[in-house]
């Protein structure tokens, strides 16, 4: 279920709420590829699913920035916010790949916002924690803790 906040105020009553999870989604080969051509990152354990069948993962992996970039669309699936001028990614303060994603895996993002403050020009800066997390799997692929700006 997707949480709403209409103004500012409303995220700042967010500090320490759980946001939930998202659907799964698989990630496909072809996801993958289209990666590799925008980032010109075509390494062989992402691109070659024959070669990578006899690597260390038993198969093709997403690349650990594609699993970060996937981060943003889903954390739309978690919060919705409307009555803001603006909204930017500030930064990270940290990112872990604990665990690779297979191709073919299905990933969903869980959300936590941490600490929500004022910030100067009439905006707040919300400090968030993702995981990704892998169906079936134990360790998440990816912790990201995360900070945004939204202005009024």
């Amino acid at each position: 279920m997707t949480t709403t906040a209409q103004s500012l105020e409303d995220l700042v009553s967010l500090a320490g709420r759980d946001l939930g999870r998202t659907d799964w989604l698989e990630i496909t080969q072809e996801r993958v590829n289209t990666f590799a051509d925008a980032t010109d990152d075509h390494q062989w354990i992402h691109t070659d699913p024959e070669r990578a069948e006899q690597g260390p993962f038993g198969g093709p992996i997403a690349h650990g920035y594609l699993t970060l970039s996937l981060i943003i669309p889903m954390f739309g699936d978690l919060l919705e916010i409307s009555g803001v001028s603006m909204s930017v990614n500030y930064g990270l303060e940290k990112v872990r790949f604990p665990s690779p994603v297979p191709v073919g895996a299905k990933i969903r993002l869980h959300g936590t916002v941490g600490s929500v403050e004022e910030v100067k020009g009439n905006g707040v800066q919300m400090a968030l924690t993702f995981t990704v997390e892998v169906e079936g799997s134990e360790k998440p692929a990816c912790v990201a803790q995360a900070v945004y700006r939204h202005y009024a």
